[in-house]
């Protein structure tokens, strides 16, 4: 007896002797660890708590199926507070400390840009969420981008509005721009005008908006002074709210009114707004309409809705959690088709191939763009209230542009549907 104990007891030091000897990549064992920051405080933590959601969903979904390459998936999380001054810091130490396997990037252009040069110097694959343009001055080759609009972004944004107005008996021919007087969406700012020029419409107002304005409704009589045909807004979340209110106020009336107002996607937002939205035409991402049901969206949303009172994030999550959920999708296919964590393999994988996701299918282009774009234009009709059962379920807002997503054509002018 004395006998057999002492031979498994050697069998177990040897075993242990034998795994203590095996590079760390051999161990099955052992997670593969994906860092990124991500706003969980400040300004951008609305969208941030709801992407980090989604993305944990995905993880414990994966590794329910046995993780990828055999191994969990791990989440090394940081907030970088809504702050870009934050986010180089947290990638130097995701990578030199933390010794994560992968890296991808928090919410938005301000938050992705400070992490390019850390990332770069590093040569790793950088996968990012809602970021414009970003790789247009780096031209990064392990870069790609998981941000709606698109191989011309700048473009992409308002591309739907003129063309839903060009498409209106008589044409408008004038075009108020009401956008704000900061530099994050110039841009789109300028994307719009091009497209403003090429749809032939004359813009008989362009004076932007100073910070912190307060009250809109005398912007919005300057803007009615011109009688424009149509008014495309850029505006910040905050600024969406004064606007919409004072269109409102003002009684504005015009053909087409919104195209790229931030914040009309998030439930907060709209049950806060409810009927005042009524006829505002604006870009949007995806929605829950027939057209638009990807395999596995619905269930993930499911999930998702279940557990958003707990996490205390946008109750729908139909703006940014389906594309954070496809956006580890797309990363966690590349793993399992490269069959490596090797960042040239991998970048050579993302290149290559098209991922079918809860959103649809994906295929990088250019500087790591999305080969085509997935934005929609969207309308509110008919709202009657401020319940969010009023925007369950594709009630509202309704997909109105492109043909492809379409459920209902656009009531028009503006000042009518708003009756």
């Amino acid at each position: 007896m004395r006998r057999f104990y002492r031979l498994n007891a050697a069998i177990v030091i040897a075993l242990v002797g034998l795994s203590l000897s095996l590079p760390s990549g051999a161990r099955a064992a052992d997670p593969i660890r994906i860092g990124l920051g991500m706003a969980q405080t400040g300004a951008l933590a609305a969208n941030g708590k709801s992407a980090l959601l989604a993305m944990r969903i995905w993880k414990e979904t994966v590794n329910a199926k046995g993780g990828l390459l055999g191994r969990p998936v791990e989440l090394v999380v940081y907030d970088d507070q809504s702050s870009p001054a934050t986010v180089a810091g947290i990638y130097k130490s995701l990578i030199e400390v933390d010794k994560v396997d992968l890296v991808v990037s928090g919410y938005g252009t301000d938050m992705i840009t400070p992490a390019m040069p850390v990332v770069i110097a590093h040569q790793l694959v950088f996968l990012s969420l809602f970021g414009l343009e970003i790789n247009s001055g780096f031209h990064y080759p392990r870069y790609f981008t998981m941000t709606p609009t698109g191989p011309d972004a700048a473009l992409a944004v308002s591309r739907g509005f003129f063309e839903l107005a060009a498409a209106h008996a008589p044409k408008p021919k004038t075009l108020a721009m009401l956008v704000p007087e900061s530099a994050s969406p110039r841009r789109a700012i300028d994307g719009a005008r091009r497209n403003a020029k090429a749809f032939h419409l004359r813009i008989v107002y362009d004076k932007p908006y100073p910070p912190n304005t307060a009250d809109f409704a005398p912007v919005l009589r300057a803007v009615q002074a011109t009688r424009p045909d149509a008014v495309f807004v850029l505006s910040s979340l905050t600024d969406t709210v004064g606007i919409v209110r004072a269109a409102a106020e003002t009684g504005l009336k015009t053909g087409l009114f919104g195209g790229g107002m931030v914040g009309l996607q998030n439930s907060a937002i709209k049950t806060e707004l409810g009927p005042l939205m009524n006829g505002i035409v604006n870009y949007d991402f995806w929605l829950p309409a027939p057209t638009m049901q990807f395999p596995g969206v619905l269930d993930f949303l499911k999930t998702y809705q279940a557990r958003a009172p707990s996490d205390e994030v946008d109750p729908l999550g139909y703006y940014i959690a389906p594309w954070a959920y496809a956006y580890l999708q797309v990363l966690g296919m590349a793993v399992e088709g490269a069959q490596s964590l090797d960042q040239d393999k991998l970048a050579e994988y993302l290149r290559a191939n098209n991922f079918k996701t809860v959103i649809g299918d994906i295929k990088f282009g250019r500087d790591g763009e999305l080969a085509e774009s997935h934005t929609v234009m969207v309308q509110f009709q008919r709202v009657t209230g401020n319940d969010i059962a009023e925007f369950r379920d594709a009630r509202n807002p309704i997909v109105v542009w492109p043909e492809k997503y379409k459920i209902s054509d656009v009531i028009y002018p503006y000042d009518a549907a708003r009756e």
